[in-house]
């Protein structure tokens, strides 16, 4: 082969290479969802007030002054609520969701309960006082914050909260280094939870710093909150088995306070591999079938350890991992076309297993 032949043939992989970079960025950016298929709400970004001297310019030509309440008033429209969805259809995406058959069966009776006595109220009828912070346990990746978020919209939708937002946080967002000033970081994240629910992530960390920390005050103020806002603010504390009633159980005013759990089992491996194949539906990707039996090896081996795994994240893991060695493997062919930057085949799938394994042995 000659100089050009070689340059020429250079040149076409680089521009494969361009290609399958591209489209594997582009896959990628459409799946800006959570695992098991809900699009991840829009962040909301506060409108900063403006400075005082520009909230009151007196005009050149002597015309009426700015309002001062104008800033204000635009602050107060941008937060305003969404639209209240509709039950049926928050319903239908939870019974989508993959797995979680326990937790499926207690949001619905939550949302049963919570649906009735809205009813009770319409009609003039006493309500019972009713609870709705809860404890949710179990590994990473197993749909905890899916939930909290599906419920703040359920609750939005009936009428019990009036924004339906949530607020998630850890210790690090609530704790602060010095005297007195926890207090005042935990009613800032209140304040912006409120109106939705406020989701504490491994909250048993709060108090588990000693004698000398701060993590008392954050509960104390917190327990506070639940009580002043009950009619518009959702606690959910969060974190893994055991620990959780450790946490609970420790605090009269938290056990008087948390009543409801719900316990979130790890993934089987088939149900590992439906979110598998949903990342795959949501990029464009096709999971050839002889790649599904290397898969669910690969899958079985990595779920032994179910908490450093991470199940749907784990998966979420795995599926990138898997779209390097399809990279890789495309780059080395002659040509690409449009079918085969869709495939995931089984040598794709068997490379990541030999990485691991490899990893395995150095370590």
């Amino acid at each position: 082969m000659d100089k050009r032949d070689q340059s020429k043939k250079d040149e076409i992989i680089l521009r494969q290479l361009e290609v399958i970079r591209s489209m594997t960025e582009h896959n990628l950016s459409r799946m800006g969802a959570d695992f098991w298929g809900t699009p991840t709400p829009e962040k909301h970004v506060p409108v900063a007030p403006l400075p005082e001297k520009e909230k009151r310019i007196p005009p050149a030509d002597g015309g009426e002054k700015k309002a001062p309440e104008a800033a204000e008033q635009k602050q107060e429209d941008t937060a305003k609520a969404p639209p209240k969805e509709n039950i049926e259809d928050l319903q239908k995406e939870l019974d989508s969701y993959v797995g979680l058959s326990a937790v499926k069966r207690e949001v619905k009776d939550l949302i049963n309960l919570a649906a009735v006595e809205r009813l009770r109220r319409q009609h003039g009828l006493p309500t019972a006082d009713m609870s709705l912070h809860m404890v949710f346990s179990g590994n990473p990746g197993t749909g905890k914050t899916t939930i909290a978020r599906l419920m703040a919209r359920v609750y939005h939708s009936l009428g019990i909260l009036s924004k339906g937002q949530l607020v998630e946080v850890d210790r690090s967002g609530l704790v602060a280094g010095y005297v007195g000033q926890t207090a005042i970081k935990t009613r800032k994240v209140i304040d912006s939870a409120l109106g939705g629910v406020l989701f504490i992530d491994e909250a048993y960390a709060l108090n588990g710093g000693g004698a000398n920390d701060f993590g008392q005050e954050a509960i104390d103020t917190l327990l506070k909150a639940m009580e002043d806002h009950r009619d518009d603010l959702v606690v959910i504390v969060a974190g893994y088995d055991g620990l959780m009633d450790e946490f609970i159980h420790s605090n009269p005013g938290l056990e008087s306070r948390f009543n409801r759990f719900l316990h979130f089992a790890d993934y089987t491996a088939e149900e590992l591999l439906a979110i598998f194949r949903m990342q795959c539906e949501k990029g464009c990707y096709i999971l050839e079938p002889e790649a599904e039996a290397p898969l669910r090896s690969l899958l079985e081996r990595r779920m032994a350890d179910a908490a450093s795994f991470g199940n749907a994240r784990g998966v979420r893991n795995l599926f990138e991992q898997i779209l390097v060695r399809q990279a890789g493997r495309l780059a080395g062919q002659a040509s690409v076309n449009r079918e085969d930057l869709t495939r995931i085949t089984a040598a794709d799938v068997e490379a990541v297993g030999r990485a691991n394994d490899l990893e395995a042995k150095e370590r």
